[in-house]
C-alpha cells in the first residue's frame, strides 16, 4: 500500500502545476477574449480531469482515508478529504467530463465576447446599467432590460444540456442529482441549508413587502405610471438583485473623479492588509473583448493574486473593488508554510464573507467620512438614509438569492421541465416582480452563474450571514464603535480567519475564531430587526 506521504507528494505536485497553468490561461482568456487561451484553458482542464479520474488513485485514496494512521494526522487527513472532493465527481466517464468542460468554456467565452444590441448598436453591461439607473422613459428602459437578456437565448440550450450531463455524472457517483453531489462536495448539509433558507424567507417576507411597496410607490412617481404598470425594467438592474438608490441619497458624486483603485488600496493598508501587490498584477479597466464582470483569482497559492475589473468612478465599482480585494487579501495571508492543497480559504462561503464585509463599506458612514469628501454635517444627514439603503440592499439581495438557489435546486431535479415558467414563478414568489405579459424566454440563462458556476449562490447567502457575524465579532474584539482605519482589524482577520486556510472545515473555523458556528441571528439583528 502506498503511504500518504507518497500519494500526496506526487499528486500535489501535478495538481499545482496544472492548476497554475489553468488559472493563467483563464486569466488571459478573460482579459483578451482570444481563442488560443480558451483552448489552453480547456487543455489544462482536460489534464486535471485525467488526473482526478484515475481509478487506481481513487482506490488508493479510499484506502488511505480508512487508515487509522491517516485519521489521527489532521493535516494529512484534511488533504485526503479535499482530494476526495476532487476525485469523486471525476470518476465517471471521461468523455462526458470532457464534454462538460468544453461546454462550460464555450459558454464562458460567449459571455466574455457578448455585447447586447439596442437598435442595432452594441452596448456594454455598464451602459445597460447606466440606462436602468438613470433613464426616465419606460421604453428605453424596456429595450435595455430585454437587451440584457439576449445572451440567454444564445446559451440556454447548452446550459440545459450541461445540467443533464452534470446529473449523469452525479448519478454515476451515487448521488440523486448534481445539486446533491455539489452540496456534499462543498461540505454543506442540505437539510441545514434549506432550514436556514426557509427561516430567511419567513423573516424577510414582511419586511421585504413593506420595503418594496415603498420602493414601488417611489417608482410610480418617478416614471409617471400606475403601480400596475411597473415591470422588471423599472428596477435598478436587470435581475433586481441590487437596491436602487434612494431618492434622497446618491453616493456616486462622492466617488466622481476619484481614483477608485487608490482608495481601495489605501483602505486595506489602513487596516493592516497590504493589497498593493495584488493591484499591481491586476487588470482593472474596460477594454474591448475583455470580460465585463469582476473576479479575483489566486494563480498559484504562492502570492500571485489578481483582480479583473472594469472600474468606473462610481459607488458600485468602489464597492466591487473592496469586495474583490477582500477575496485577494484572504488568499494572500493564508499560511504559506502549509501544503499546497491547504493554501486556499476554508470554504467558498468564508471568502465570500470577507468580500461582502468589505463591499458593504461604501454604505458605512465611518468609511465615507474617512475616504471621501463628505462633510460632518452631510454625514449626519446621510446616516439614516445610508442605513436604510444598506438594509434595503440586503433584503433585495437575499430575496434575489433565494430565487437563484431554488431555481438551481429545481432545475437539477428536472432539467427538462419548463424552466422559463419555473424562473418567473420564483421571481414572482420571492421578488414580487411581475412577468411581462406573454414573455416566454430563457431569462434565467442570462445569469452566467447558472452555466459556469453551478450550485454556488448559496455561498453568497451564507457569506452574508457570516459577514454580519464577523462584523459584531470584530467590534467586540476591538472594543470600539468602528473598525475602519484600525490595524487591529487586519490582525484579527489574519490570525482568526485567513491564516488557517483550508486546514479546518468552515464550521470548525468559525467555532475556533468566533466561538460558535454559523449563526443567522447576527444578520437578522443587523438588517432585519
Amino acid at each position: 500500500m502506498v503511504t500518504a506521504a507518497q500519494f500526496l507528494g506526487t499528486r500535489q505536485e501535478r495538481i499545482e502545476t496544472l492548476s497554475k497553468a489553468a488559472a493563467e490561461a483563464y486569466w488571459k482568456a478573460t482579459t483578451t477574449g482570444e481563442e488560443q487561451y480558451e483552448q489552453e484553458y480547456i487543455k489544462m482542464q482536460h489534464e486535471l480531469i485525467e488526473l482526478f479520474s484515475s481509478k487506481e488513485d481513487y482506490a488508493a485514496l479510499k484506502e488511505l482515508l480508512a487508515d487509522p494512521k491517516c485519521q489521527r494526522n489532521g493535516v494529512v487527513l484534511r488533504q485526503l478529504i479535499l482530494l476526495d472532493h476532487e476525485y469523486t465527481p471525476n470518476q465517471p466517464d471521461k468523455t462526458l467530463l470532457t464534454a462538460i468542460v468544453e461546454t462550460e468554456t464555450e459558454i464562458e467565452s460567449e459571455f466574455t465576447r457578448f455585447r447586447a444590441q439596442i437598435d442595432g448598436q452594441a452596448v456594454s453591461d455598464n451602459e445597460i446599467l447606466g440606462i436602468l439607473q438613470t433613464e426616465i422613459k419606460s421604453e428605453p428602459r424596456r429595450q435595455a432590460w430585454e437587451a440584457s437578456k439576449q445572451i440567454g437565448n444564445q446559451v440556454a440550450e447548452r446550459v440545459i444540456e450541461l445540467a443533464r450531463m452534470r446529473n449523469r455524472i452525479a448519478a454515476e457517483a451515487g448521488y440523486k442529482n448534481y445539486y446533491a453531489m455539489s452540496l456534499a462536495m462543498q461540505e454543506l448539509d442540505g437539510r441545514e441549508l434549506f432550514t436556514i433558507l426557509k427561516r430567511l424567507e419567513e423573516l424577510t417576507d414582511e419586511p421585504f413587502r413593506r420595503m418594496k411597496a415603498k420602493l414601488d410607490e417611489q417608482l410610480t412617481r418617478k416614471f409617471g405610471i400606475a403601480e400596475s404598470d411597473l415591470m422588471p425594467w423599472h428596477y435598478a438592474d436587470p435581475f433586481f438583485q441590487e437596491a436602487p438608490t434612494l431618492e434622497e441619497l446618491d453616493l456616486d458624486p462622492y466617488f466622481k473623479g476619484k481614483d477608485i483603485e487608490a482608495l481601495a488600496c489605501q483602505f486595506f493598508q489602513d487596516i493592516g492588509l497590504n493589497a498593493a501587490d495584488i493591484l499591481a498584477h491586476s487588470d482593472l479597466y474596460e477594454r474591448e473583448n475583455k470580460n465585463q464582470h469582476a473576479y479575483c483569482i489566486d494563480i498559484d497559492h504562492a502570492g500571485d493574486i489578481r483582480v479583473l475589473a472594469n472600474i468606473r468612478d462610481n459607488e458600485w465599482w468602489m464597492s466591487t473593488m473592496l469586495h474583490e480585494i477582500g477575496h485577494g487579501v484572504y488568499d494572500k495571508y493564508i499560511d504559506r508554510t502549509m501544503p499546497y492543497l491547504l493554501r486556499t480559504p476554508a470554504h467558498t462561503l468564508t471568502t465570500e464573507a470577507i468580500a461582502m464585509l468589505m463591499g458593504r463599506l461604501t454604505k458605512n458612514i465611518d468609511w465615507l467620512i474617512r475616504y471621501t469628501d463628505i462633510s460632518a454635517e452631510e454625514a449626519e444627514r446621510l446616516t439614516p438614509l445610508i442605513d436604510e439603503q444598506l438594509g434595503m440592499g440586503m433584503l433585495i439581495f437575499i430575496r434575489w438569492s433565494l430565487v437563484m438557489v431554488h431555481f438551481e435546486h429545481e432545475m437539477y431535479h428536472n432539467p427538462d421541465q419548463d424552466l422559463n415558467a419555473l424562473w418567473w414563478s420564483l421571481v414572482e414568489r420571492f421578488q414580487l416582480i411581475r412577468k411581462p405579459e406573454g414573455r416566454s424566454a430563457p431569462d434565467w440563462a442570462a445569469k452566467i452563474h447558472i452555466g459556469t458556476a453551478p450550485v454556488y449562490y448559496q455561498n453568497y447567502i451564507l457569506g452574508e450571514l457570516m459577514a454580519s457575524q464577523l462584523h459584531y465579532s470584530i467590534l467586540d474584539e476591538l472594543g470600539r464603535p468602528s473598525y475602519i482605519g484600525e490595524r487591529s482589524t487586519g490582525v484579527f482577520l489574519i490570525r482568526r480567519i485567513f491564516h488557517p486556510g483550508a486546514s479546518v472545515t468552515w464550521n470548525e473555523l468559525l467555532k475556533n475564531a468566533l466561538g460558535e458556528g454559523l449563526n443567522p441571528d447576527y444578520f437578522i439583528q443587523q438588517f432585519i430587526d
